[in-house]
């Protein structure tokens, strides 16, 4: 057979990591990367957390799934947290991002038909979004790279242009239901939304009683030393997904929902098998543990700050391919003059240096949310024996 036993839908490089120590990954012969990756913003506290594992061992030993048949303590226990810290008042929980982003559209879109106004269908979302994999979340962007071959694609979606807050505004009609938006782009850039273009989605859904959906999928969990990115803009959602950081690694996500816009989810319209099962809510819990410790938050705003700051100090000492920096707390992206996916590549095989390519040529900087001083002063090592090592392939 020609086709590989794995569906060949990646373009999988040549590092196979077998072992993972705090932020560093380790190969199939004991080659060392520094992850500057985290798994895309999964590994918050690096790869062997002795916390997380032990409660995971813990659970696996005791309890680990039997479906969403029965009453669920766990699931109870760590929904409540979830509500005491953030703006929501009911979770639903799946086991990835794309799910939660689906599970949200549903609830904007319940919402308003449980109101008698069925016809309040649409989301508005916005250019080079990312929101997942699934039809509806393809559907929900305009990225021909994800939609390509796979039409006819779910109706429901208009697109406007990122951070325009007047575009926007003005594809509101009688079938808006609400806006779903990231309030970082992760995929798309980098890009953090300006204060006024998300208090004006938020004063638009007030004004016309729309959904305000956030994917916080990466930017959540105190990635952006916060435990929510929207919390940096004084606003607060109807709706949100989350996922990627909260599991530390397992799989897990969540949507949150305040009592109003979860009004139209009742018994039967919404499931999962896995979702919320006891085992995923134990490194959830774990989780949670660490990142709303005294200072930890702290700890990710100064890592942040010093790492923005190393990265500006060394722009300058390479202006031919860097051009800027971008991003909120320890969810930064370089911006390059030259494609981002080739110099990520370079740092992989030539620097062991972990980084991830994202949309308009940046380099995503995901650190786990662990990291040191050392680290920091490790990462510009590496990155500045990249650069100077680095020749721009010829168009």
């Amino acid at each position: 057979m020609a086709i590989t036993p794995l569906m060949p839908v990646y373009p999988r490089c040549a590092v196979r990591p077998v072992k993972g120590e705090g932020c560093y990954l380790i190969g199939e012969k004991g080659e060392r990367y520094l992850d500057f990756a985290s798994g895309i913003a999964v590994n918050l506290l690096g790869h062997d957390h002795p916390h997380l594992v032990g409660a995971i061992q813990q659970q696996a030993a005791t309890l680990m799934h039997v479906s969403n048949l029965y009453g669920s303590p766990q699931g109870e226990h760590f929904a409540q947290r979830l509500v005491d810290n953030t703006f929501a008042d009911t979770v639903f929980f799946t086991n990835s991002g794309a799910e939660a982003v689906e599970c949200a559209i549903k609830t904007a879109r319940r919402y308003h038909f449980a109101k008698g106004n069925p016809q309040k269908n649409t989301l508005i979302t916005f250019h080079n979004a990312f929101h997942g994999r699934t039809i509806a979340t393809i559907s929900a962007t305009n990225q021909e790279k994800l939609r390509d071959g796979f039409e006819p694609l779910l109706p429901g979606f208009k697109y406007a242009p990122f951070d325009d807050l007047e575009a926007a505004l003005a594809l509101i009609d009688e079938n808006t239901a609400g806006f779903l938006v990231e309030p970082v782009q992760g995929e798309g850039g980098l890009r953090p939304a300006s204060q006024g273009f998300l208090e004006g989605l938020r004063m638009a859904c007030n004004d016309h009683d729309l959904m305000l959906v956030l994917d916080e999928v990466q930017a959540g969990i105190a990635r952006t030393g916060k435990l929510y990115a929207h919390e940096h803009y004084g606003i607060e959602p109807d709706i949100m997904a989350t996922a990627k950081g909260i599991g530390g690694g397992f799989p897990l996500g969540a949507c949150l929902a305040t009592e109003e816009a979860a009004a139209g989810m009742t018994i039967g319209t919404h499931g999962s098998t896995y979702g919320g099962n006891p085992l995923a809510m134990a490194a959830g819990e774990a989780v949670f543990d660490v990142i709303l410790e005294d200072g930890f938050m702290e700890h990710v705003r100064l890592m942040g700050d010093r790492l923005r700051q190393s990265l500006e100090q060394l722009i300058p000492n390479h202006d031919d391919l860097f051009e800027s920096v971008r991003g909120l707390g320890l969810m930064l992206g370089v911006k390059l003059k030259t494609d981002s996916r080739a110099f990520v590549a370079h740092l992989r095989d030539n620097h062991g240096l972990l980084t991830v390519a994202a949309g308009d040529n940046v380099v995503r900087v995901l650190p786990p949310l662990v990291i040191n001083e050392a680290h920091i002063d490790e990462f510009i090592e590496r990155l500045s024996a990249g650069a100077k090592s680095y020749t721009v392939p010829k168009a």
